[in-house]
């Protein structure tokens, strides 16, 4: 295509963004099982997840510096909760382990569906960008569904933090969606994809999972994307402790 339009290259600079940061706090949150999952099999395959995550956070913060030269380690840990425009449903606390398969298959189920589009931009990198990551998605939401499927047909427990889980998750994973300022003409372009279309097919996904499960989502309105929660701060504190304690410290 021809070359990007100031405008455009905002678009594009906003959305990868918002990508990275979602990437960065959900991968955190993973980490934080790390020698606390069920099973020491689980507790593997979440490290890993959570590895790919950050992985990912880190593609996408290396395509916005193409864009304009910004520093990603420098947008990751120098950043105040204010300049994250994550979707909230990555900055909530790690719950029970109900909560945590939920949310990670709500956002897989998204992210897998945003790349598959994102295959077809116009903008070449972002193209051959989420072709790479789709396959790790793909895993990843084939993992999360299975958990959700046999925590929701198991025991009476189970079901019950997982309807819970559901009721508490479902406002957050909405707001996924949520479109970004400046955001239309880029997807009118064919540089980003569209989110309501996107969402559709999300919808069509989840909700015929759940509801094979036996679980109804709530008739909730969105949480906006950027509208944090009390929980962001104490995340990024921890965070980004030790790059803000040795800010002269390099990556080898």
């Amino acid at each position: 295509m021809s070359e990007l339009t100031p405008e455009h290259r905002a678009a594009l600079i906003a959305r990868l963004t918002a990508l990275a940061d979602d990437e960065l706090l959900l991968s955190h949150r993973l980490a934080e099982w790390t020698g606390h999952a069920p099973i020491l099999e689980e507790d593997i395959a979440l490290a890993n997840i959570a590895q790919d995550e950050l992985g990912h956070a880190i593609g996408w913060l290396e395509l916005r510096r193409t864009l304009d030269g910004s520093d990603p380690d420098a947008l990751a840990y120098r950043r105040a909760p204010d300049e994250f425009t994550n979707a909230a449903l990555t900055e909530l606390p790690k719950g029970d382990w109900a909560f945590t398969m939920l949310r990670q298959y709500l956002y897989d189920a998204w992210e897998a569906l945003w790349q598959d589009a994102a295959k077809a931009s116009l903008y070449v990198p972002l193209a051959q960008v989420s072709a790479l990551t789709l396959r790790e998605e793909r895993f990843h939401f084939q993992h999360t569904g299975l958990w959700v499927e046999r925590l929701s047909l198991g025991t009476p427990e189970s079901e019950r933090r997982m309807r819970a889980a559901l009721t508490a998750l479902w406002p957050y994973a909405l707001g996924l969606f949520w479109p970004l300022d400046g955001e239309a003409d880029a997807i009118a372009a064919g540089l980003l994809p569209d989110p309501s279309g996107v969402k559709s097919r999300w919808l069509e996904l989840v909700t015929g999972h759940l509801s094979r499960l036996g679980l109804t989502p709530p008739e909730e309105q969105p949480v906006a994307r950027g509208a944090h929660t009390e929980h962001l701060a104490p995340l990024l504190e921890e965070f980004q402790r030790v790059a803000r304690q040795h800010p002269e410290a390099v990556s080898w």
